[in-house]
Formats: structure tokens, C-alpha cells, sequence
């Protein structure tokens, strides 16, 4: 009989997108984990089942609410589903507004998890680098939709509305001389397209400031190197999607093997690992970066040579623009009852996968006829990854715990919806 002694311990909620229901128990020899049981706590909202009382145009805000660091790359998966059940037609314009929207939120979704990441492992300085970035990012997402976060920009035939010529500044006071106020709206003095491209121009030296800090640091090395290894083909057993898939060194970009919205006329590259393990996974995601600027660029060269219409003219489904509701009587009346009654879908349904930033994000769509989804079903890329956690963590020692949650990059808004 074996003296091996063992004990259990809970740990967590940990990571700070668990929100205190991420519960692990966790049988430990001394330090080396031997077993890990995943609970999932209670955060349920029943989100897609409130969406069954909705109508469609309705339902989009409850997206921005479920992984909320990637707001307009839930919208999109939905807005799509529901456009093939419609098969409506989306204008060029707005395609690639929706396309540089989701890569922009890609850039805010990375800079959240590299700051989070390194905040778990000790490199504690990354947070207020990335934070810092991000402010820039989520005041693109208030110049287009009036939102920080929950920005209800993508609607079913294209965008609420074109992209602004004019950015907010910011206002004299007390706290900031007149030199700085100068400096901080150099860069907003344009359009919103004007912006975006002068962020485009600086982000990448940030981004080689975050790899000068940390690729060949060597105490981020030993937290990363050889910790939560998944191969390609096991990776694929389980069902891995987006960085967690690249990362093991299979080459799977939903973009480029299953193109939607204009990503078959832009060019980029998908990053892969070689090994499989936490660092891999932290490479692709620092080069998932450099490509969304790269896609971001192209996009606002077509958007400054292209004008034109940001939403269908399908008027059974779409409202009128805005410059007619506020002067017009029938056009206020018929927006009334698109927004409030909604507009009957086909029978039918529809599951459109999105690259999302955190792996494939779909959403499947029943339509019986109504003004009302039958069913809405959601993939969610984290609650996959999640249930590898036992998997990734045998054999390492307590501390890698919290590297490989911060590897897996979830948010539970997504998982227990």
C-alpha cells in the first residue's frame, strides 16, 4: 500500500474574470496537482432564453453582455445568423466598418488579457501599459455607437450609423496645463478615421514595449515555458478554437478557412505555435495584434475611397435614417414599429461561426415565422476551453494554476449565460 498522502484544497475564484464563481477543487501531492474538478458557479442571466420574448433588433444588446470585453465581435456573430435567415444583402460600406470594428475589439480583448495575465503571473506593470492603450480603443467604440462598452453598433442590415467626422476632445481644467491638454487632442482633431489611423501609426511600438518587457524575460520564461502543453491533435479532440487551437500549431482562422463579411479581400497572416504550451499561446496573441493592425489599416484606406450606405434599404426590416425620423411623421412611426414590434424572420435556421478573439463564437438561430427567435443558441469559445483545465494543470505545481486560467483567456459572462 502507498504512503502517498494526499489533501484537497479549494481554490479560486481567482482570475478576475471568473466573478467569484469559478470554484476548483483541487487534489494536491504537497504542491504537484494530481486531480482538478471544475465548478462552475451560478452566474446565470438565462440570456438566451429572454431573447425567445424579444423581438430581433432586441436581442443585440444581450450579446454586448455576455463576453463583455469583446462587445461588437458578439454582436456580429447574431447580426449575421439573423441576416442569412433574412438572406438580406449588407452594403460594402458597412461590412467593412462591422470587419474594422471586430478588429478593433480584437486589440481591446488582447490588451485586457495580456494586462490580466501578467497581473497573475507578476509582471504587474502590464495592466496600466495595456489599460492605457485601451482607453484609446474604447473611446473609438463612443465616437461610432454613443457607448463605451455596450455600443448596439451592429444591427441586422449593417450598422446603426457611419462613422463620425468629428472626434470629442478634452475640455480644459484645472488638472492639466495647457501644453497637455495641446498634446492629448493632437490626434482628435479629425474624424474618427483620423484617429484610428494616428493610433494605428503608434500601437505597434507599444506593442514592441510589452515584448521588450516580456518575450525574453526570463522569470516570464519559467511561468510560461512548458506550462499547460496541449498537442495539435489534442487540441482538436477537444474542441479548441481561435489562440488555444493556433497556439498547439494548428493553422485554423475562421477568416481566412471560412471567410465571411469582405475578409476574403484583405490581407494578414495566421500566427501559429509550435509547442502548444502558455507561451505559445502568449506569442499568438501578441502577433494576433500586429495583424488586426494590419486589417484595421486596410480597411480604412477602402472606408476614406468608398462612401456610400451603412445599412440595408430594406425598409421592412431596417429603419429610416436618422436625418428623416426627426422631420418626418411617417418615418418616426415606422421606426417606432421596427424598434418596438420588430419584423417577421423566414422560418428557418442559422448558425454563422466568427472568428472571435477568444476562439469560434457562433450563434444558432431558430426562426418559426414570428417577430420573435424560436431559439437562440450560443457557442461559446471559453466554456471549451474551460473544460480542459484538468487536462492542461496534472503534473504542475499549484502556483501554474493561475498561469494556465490566464493562458485559456475566459470571461464567465460568456460561459454561464
Amino acid at each position: 500500500m502507498s504512503d502517498r498522502r494526499t489533501y484537497k484544497m479549494n481554490f479560486g475564484p481567482q482570475h478576475p474574470a471568473a466573478h467569484g464563481v469559478l470554484r476548483l477543487i483541487i487534489e494536491l501531492d504537497g504542491e504537484e496537482i494530481l486531480e482538478t474538478d471544475t465548478h462552475i458557479g451560478f452566474l446565470h442571466r438565462s440570456i438566451e432564453k429572454i431573447m425567445e420574448s424579444r423581438p430581433y433588433d432586441q436581442n443585440t444588446p444581450y450579446f454586448d453582455r455576455m463576453d463583455y470585453f469583446s462587445m461588437m465581435a458578439n454582436e456580429h456573430a447574431y447580426v449575421l445568423s439573423v441576416e442569412k435567415l433574412l438572406g438580406i444583402e449588407v452594403p460594402k460600406r458597412a461590412q467593412y466598418i462591422r470587419v474594422m470594428f471586430a478588429e478593433i475589439t480584437r486589440l481591446m480583448n488582447h490588451l485586457l488579457w495580456l494586462g490580466a495575465h501578467g497581473l497573475d503571473v507578476g509582471a504587474m506593470t502590464m495592466m496600466l501599459y495595456c489599460l492605457r492603450e485601451r482607453e484609446d480603443l474604447l473611446d473609438m467604440y463612443e465616437a461610432a455607437s454613443g457607448a463605451r462598452m455596450h455600443g448596439n453598433y451592429f444591427c441586422v442590415g449593417g450598422v446603426e450609423r457611419d462613422l463620425p467626422e468629428t472626434m470629442p476632445q478634452y475640455e480644459p481644467s484645472k488638472r492639466r496645463s495647457k501644453k497637455d491638454l495641446k498634446r492629448m487632442n493632437a490626434p482628435r482633431k479629425g474624424s474618427l478615421l483620423d484617429f484610428i489611423e494616428d493610433f494605428c501609426e503608434r500601437f505597434p511600438a507599444c506593442v514592441d514595449d510589452y515584448e521588450t518587457l516580456l518575450t525574453e524575460n526570463r522569470i516570464w520564461k519559467q511561468r510560461l515555458v512548458g506550462i499547460g502543453v496541449v498537442s495539435a491533435e489534442r487540441a482538436i479532440e477537444l474542441g479548441f478554437t481561435g489562440a488555444m487551437l493556433r497556439g498547439s500549431g494548428v493553422e485554423w482562422d475562421l477568416r481566412k478557412k471560412q471567410p465571411y463579411e469582405v475578409y476574403d479581400e484583405l490581407e494578414f497572416d495566421i500566427p501559429v505555435g509550435k509547442v502548444g504550451d502558455s507561451y505559445d499561446r502568449y506569442l499568438v496573441r501578441m502577433e494576433e495584434m500586429r495583424q488586426s493592425l494590419r486589417i484595421i489599416k486596410q480597411c480604412i484606406k477602402w472606408l476614406r475611397e468608398n462612401p456610400g450606405p451603412v445599412i440595408a434599404e430594406n425598409h421592412k426590416v431596417t429603419s429610416p435614417g436618422r436625418e428623416y425620423i426627426s422631420t418626418d411623421m411617417e418615418s418616426q412611426i415606422h421606426h417606432f414599429k421596427i424598434k418596438t414590434e420588430g419584423y417577421c424572420v423566414p422560418p428557418g435556421e442559422a448558425y454563422v461561426p466568427t472568428e472571435h478573439p477568444k476562439g469560434e463564437f457562433g450563434a444558432y438561430v431558430i426562426s418559426d415565422g414570428a417577430n420573435k427567435p424560436y431559439r437562440v443558441k450560443v457557442r461559446p469559445p471559453g466554456f471549451v476551453h474551460l473544460a480542459a483545465i484538468d487536462e492542461m494543470t496534472r503534473g504542475h505545481l499549484l502556483a501554474d494554476m493561475v498561469t494556465v486560467i490566464g493562458s485559456i483567456d475566459v470571461v464567465f459572462g460568456e460561459v454561464d449565460r
